[in-house]
């Protein structure tokens, strides 16, 4: 497999919320063919949904990876297990959330897996930690540019 430009999205919104994002990417460091090679800052945004709950930390981090898409799936859903996440009620708290939000130019529908993620172009909390990193990413289904969907939004 050929090595892949990949957009991960972390948020947390339980327990130490900078603490577990911190974690969550020594994490990804340590995974043998995945490197880290940028991160945005921190921010801090609102919850999506109807369940009161405290604000989430939110960050987009790239790495390069010749993983494929369902073998860094399982990689990521093993380290929010590992940080305590539960998966349960839509748009629950959680403790940690691993989203991949881009893997290259693929387009992929699978059972448990869709990239580009669905609603990463709606997100401001995406889009904003994104542009950070990579404003002239081009997004593989609408064909814009990440900093001119954030400024649609």
């Amino acid at each position: 497999m050929t090595q892949e430009k990949v957009f991960l999205g972390l948020g947390s919104n339980m327990g130490d919320r900078t603490a577990t994002l911190e974690s969550a990417i020594e994490q990804l460091e340590r995974i043998e063919d995945l490197l880290v090679v940028s991160k945005s800052t921190i921010t801090e945004t609102e919850p999506l949904g109807k369940i009161p709950q405290r604000n989430f930390l939110n960050m987009v981090v790239q790495v390069v990876t010749t993983l494929d898409p369902q073998r860094l799936l399982r990689m990521c859903l093993e380290i929010e297990q590992q940080h305590g996440r539960i998966r349960g009620e839509r748009w629950a708290p959680r403790t940690l959330d691993i989203d991949i939000l881009f893997y290259g130019d693929f387009q992929i529908n699978e059972n448990g897996l869709t990239i580009p993620h669905p609603e990463a172009h709606l997100r401001r909390f995406v889009l904003d930690p994104l542009a950070e990193i990579a404003p002239d990413f081009e997004h593989p289904t609408t064909k814009k540019r990440i900093a001119a969907m954030l400024h649609a939004l």
